[in-house]
C-alpha cells in the first residue's frame, strides 16, 4: 500500500516544509515542521503521518 498526497493543502505543506528546512530554519525538527504545517494548512492526522514519512524518506511526492 502506498500513501500519496491527493489534497492540494498537503502538496503545499510538502513544498513549505522543503523550503523552510532548506532556507529558513534547517535546524527545525521534523515534529516542529509537521506541527506547524498541520496548523498552517489545516491537515488531518493522516496527512501529518504522510509528512513524517516524507521527511524520513519513506515516500515521495508524485509529480502532478
Amino acid at each position: 500500500m502506498s500513501v500519496q498526497p491527493k489534497k492540494e493543502n498537503l502538496r503545499k505543506a510538502v513544498k513549505w516544509i522543503s523550503e523552510v528546512k532548506k532556507y529558513e530554519k534547517p535546524e527545525a525538527t521534523n515534529q516542529e515542521l509537521v506541527e506547524q504545517a498541520s496548523m498552517n494548512f489545516d491537515l488531518s492526522p493522516t496527512d501529518a503521518e504522510f509528512l513524517y514519512r516524507f521527511l524520513r524518506g519513506e515516500v515521495e511526492v508524485p509529480e502532478e
